[in-house]
């Protein structure tokens, strides 16, 4: 192939299937990208739009049993040359019997109240897979989102710990000079030099817990683990106070919420699996026909018994089976008591949830207001006692004290705001909004 060739050829691969390319090396994506982006590749949504098809194969195979069922067959007979006498009262005639083959065709048809309320249940069985894949988008969605933010945060934190850091450095120059000119104590330089240490380990602890959760990104969506991740949106942009409000002031209607969903189904299934146990007292019907043709190889018929069409019906009562399908019908029975008792007790649950949530993201709304006023006055008594230590005004200690509260003061609002974005998620997920 002339290379000519071979350039167009992946020019136009490479045209048609662009995205191929940046699974593989780096991929930029808003955090709404991230979600569709998860929804389309990870591999357990996959596995949850698999399962619905196969409750769907599962019911056909059931379907099917109550469809005809044709099978065809072919005999060969050869009885070596033998002859049935037959005694016609005034003597014996031989009737030869001939080697012979038989070509058959039969159709069967199997009707009985299992099959029935069988597909039944694979039907419910397809709507609680269904369910299950929605839900199972939902907290993908939900997961992406909260991993997304996270990274976001962390690396808000570590640009501004890296900032503090060249701070502290000049003051730690600074300091260093000013001992090697003998204006200041050796201890000043040390307790400088442990904060540089500090603000260090901080930012390295930051950087790996943030290697960390671009790798969790990575298996949320889906892709290799070489690809480069760049996330376009800002924290602010995603933190929305108005959202939160205005997400308490939602109703909370019970029905859309997955997990009463599916404790409908289950009540559901259970009403069938009721029925199940009772059409045991019914009774199955088959009906069939057969065809055959008998093939003599050339020769003369003789004696052929074999009729070429015959039909047929055949109707199977129960009639006594010691109590077994007595016992199946009350403990299938008991079983749909458990279920309904579970639901009752599940949509408590969720009412109370729904309280515990709502005070969960009043009280995270609460924090991070105030942790967002807390960092703002950290960072500027940390400047503020920088300029004072340059001009002799403030000791090491006051520089020590004041680096210490605004590591810990950005520590709270990092997780004040995850608090807030996982909180509100958790919300949202009970309101199925």
């Amino acid at each position: 192939m002339k290379k000519g060739t071979l350039i167009l050829l992946l020019g136009i691969f490479l045209a048609i299937n662009p995205f191929c390319v940046a699974q593989e090396s780096k991929l930029t994506l808003t955090v709404e990208q991230a979600r569709q982006y998860a929804i389309e590749h990870n591999r357990s949504l996959q596995n949850a739009t698999l399962e619905v098809k196969k409750a769907e194969s599962d019911r056909w195979q059931i379907i099917s049993t109550m469809l005809p069922q044709v099978s065809s067959s072919f005999e060969y007979q050869n009885l070596c040359g033998y002859e049935m006498m037959i005694d016609m009262g005034g003597g014996k005639i031989a009737v030869p019997m001939h080697p012979n083959g038989t070509f058959g065709i039969r159709t069967l048809v199997t009707l009985s109240g299992e099959q029935i309320v069988g597909s039944m249940l694979r039907t419910l069985a397809i709507d609680m897979a269904k369910l299950s894949g929605q839900e199972s988008d939902q907290n993908i969605r939900n997961q992406v989102t909260s991993v997304y933010m996270s990274i976001l945060v962390m690396e808000q934190i570590v640009t501004l710990l890296d900032s503090n850091l060249a701070n502290i450095q000049n003051l730690q120059k600074i300091t260093e000079d000013a001992v090697a000119a003998g204006a200041a104590e050796e201890t000043d330089a040390d307790q400088l030099r442990l904060q540089v240490a500090q603000f260090r380990n901080n930012i390295n602890s930051t950087k790996r817990s943030l290697e960390m959760s671009y790798n969790s990104l990575r298996l949320l969506l889906g892709c290799q683990v070489s690809t480069e991740l760049v996330l376009t949106e800002k924290t602010e942009n995603l933190l929305s106070i108005a959202d939160a409000e205005q997400l308490l002031n939602a109703a909370f209607d019970i029905r859309n919420n997955y997990n009463y969903r599916k404790l409908q189904k289950n009540i559901e299934i259970a009403d069938k699996q009721v029925w199940l146990a009772a059409v045991e007292y019914f009774p199955s019907v088959n009906l069939y026909h057969s065809y055959s043709y008998k093939n003599y190889f050339g020769k003369n018929a003789g004696m052929n018994m074999t009729p070429p069409n015959s039909v047929g019906v055949s109707l199977t009562m129960p009639i006594w089976s010691s109590g077994t399908r007595a016992t199946k019908v009350h403990s299938a029975k008991i079983a749909r008591e458990i279920a309904k008792n579970n639901m009752d007790d599940t949509e408590t649950q969720l009412w109370i949830q729904d309280r515990q949530l709502r005070y969960n993201l009043t009280s995270a709304i609460e924090n991070y207001d105030l942790q967002k006023d807390n960092i703002g006055v950290s960072q500027r008594v940390f400047e503020s006692m920088s300029r004072k230590f340059q001009y002799g005004t403030a000791s090491s200690m006051d520089i020590n004290q004041a680096s210490n509260n605004l590591i810990i003061a950005q520590n709270n609002y990092m997780q004040s705001i995850l608090s807030l974005v996982n909180a509100k998620i958790a919300l949202e997920a009970l309101l199925n909004n």
